[in-house]
């Protein structure tokens, strides 16, 4: 269950601990300031070239107010250039990002709705093309230490591609 640090409006949501009171006390200045919280953000995007300016304005407000400036030069590029060359891909189709803190790493996901191609020569040709329009995030994720890649999403889950960045500490 998700507890906010700073306030549940239905009191049955209020810890035992902290009273029935709307407004609940922050637990410890990690709280107050997003540093101690878990950072999980999600969204989705038109397939358009200009939601690579919306999507690393959001990545680099969520990492600023989660005490993580640090990532926010590496973040920021990369969501840009995956959302840039997924838009490219799939013009016109949504877009979804997720932003997650975890294991001591940001993680970035992008995920678009690029079709399965049947043919292997066409699928072989379209990953390369993706790969080379990414050579800009290769070279930042080289540089911090970090990896990524690209996969077709299975089709269990959704049709489509994936492309992700791990950002470690």
């Amino acid at each position: 269950m998700y507890s906010s640090p700073l306030a549940a409006l239905c009191p049955a949501l209020a810890p035992a601990d902290q009273g029935p009171g709307p407004y609940l006390r922050p637990r410890s200045r990690a709280g107050r300031d997003g540093a101690g919280l878990a950072l999980s953000l999600s969204l989705t995007l038109p397939g358009s070239p200009r939601s690579a300016v919306i999507g690393r304005t959001a990545v680099g407000a969520a990492l600023e107010a989660h005490g993580l400036a640090p990532y926010v030069w590496p973040a920021t590029h990369a969501v840009s250039e995956l959302l840039a060359v997924s838009a490219r891909m799939t013009p016109g189709r949504e877009l979804y990002v997720s932003l997650r803190r975890r294991d001591d790493a940001v993680r970035l996901l992008v995920w678009d709705q690029h079709p399965h191609h049947a043919e292997p020569d066409t699928a072989a040709l379209c990953e390369v093309r993706r790969r080379r329009a990414l050579w800009m995030l290769a070279a930042v994720v080289d540089d911090w230490g970090g990896e990524w890649g690209t996969c077709e999403a299975p089709q269990r889950e959704r049709l489509g591609n994936k492309s992700w960045v791990v950002l470690p500490r």
